[in-house]
């Protein structure tokens, strides 16, 4: 297997805490060369950090999770502290921050005042975004539209929405990542996606623990698994997997700013 990248990983959650050493072995047996892993909240935006600095490869995406905002009791405090963290040269990435309309943890309101809030960390840091938005499509464009400024970046990580939304995200500039869904069998309206999306705006993801691709379904992702999701990508490019992790790795560096 080529060299490949897993661009967003939940490594930091309990899921993990038996044989987190050996998943990581187990990643870089399997080619994954880069993962970033991705805080939910400010404690583990911490800890995300603290794993990328223990290994090379690995480096952070720092954020509250849509699900967690209503927590926040002090905004002014929680992100000038988030910026204090991105000072470390291991966080490549504002987020996950976005909008979950599913299961709707946190308010629409309060979700929405803090996705501008992360895009604002995000712009004075000149730092992507990675975008979680599930069944907020209006609102999530509306507001990207209404706060992007020249020369922002970012991904929709694991995306689920539909081809609008898609050519939409492109439009501004985005990158469009996939996840396991697309091994999945009824994923027929999402590998449409991905034979639409250009080559060179496509990155791949595990969101492990979460997201587990066929033939692991049903059991813990880990980011050794990202092949599978790239593999699929090539099989509906038409593409050998080697000229798709190659662009894919280029993408990656190209957003992130990582060699």
């Amino acid at each position: 297997m080529p060299d490949i990248i897993d661009t967003h990983c939940h490594l930091t959650m309990s899921h993990y805490d038996p044989d987190r050493s050996d998943v990581i072995k187990r990643c870089l047996d399997s080619g994954v060369s880069r993962l970033i892993t991705i805080g939910t909240d400010i404690d583990d935006s911490r800890m995300a950090i603290e794993l990328a600095e223990k290994h090379d490869f690995i480096f952070a995406g720092i954020g509250i999770h849509p699900h967690d905002v209503k927590d926040i009791k002090n905004p002014e405090e929680t992100y000038e502290l988030l910026k204090s963290l991105a000072s470390s040269k291991r966080v490549v990435a504002i987020g996950e921050t976005g909008l979950d309309y599913h299961y709707m943890h946190s308010p629409k309101d309060i979700q929405q005042e803090h996705f501008r809030m992360h895009i604002e960390v995000a712009r004075t840091l000149d730092l992507p975004l990675l975008i979680h938005s599930r069944e907020a499509k209006e609102d999530t464009l509306n507001i990207l539209s209404d706060t992007l400024t020249s020369g922002m970046r970012g991904v929709f990580h694991c995306f689920s929405g539909d081809m609008e939304m898609a050519e939409k995200a492109l439009e501004m500039g985005f990158y469009i990542s996939f996840s396991g869904v697309v091994t999945f069998k009824n994923a027929n309206k999402i590998l449409e996606i991905v034979r639409a999306v250009p080559l060179n705006r496509i990155l791949v993801e595990t969101d492990a623990p979460f997201l587990s691709p066929t033939p692991h379904r049903g059991k813990r992702n880990e980011p050794a698994y990202v092949r599978f999701v790239a593999e699929k990508v090539a099989e509906i490019k038409d593409l050998s997997i080697e000229e798709t992790c190659k662009n894919i790795m280029t993408n990656a560096a190209e957003l992130f700013k990582i060699i």
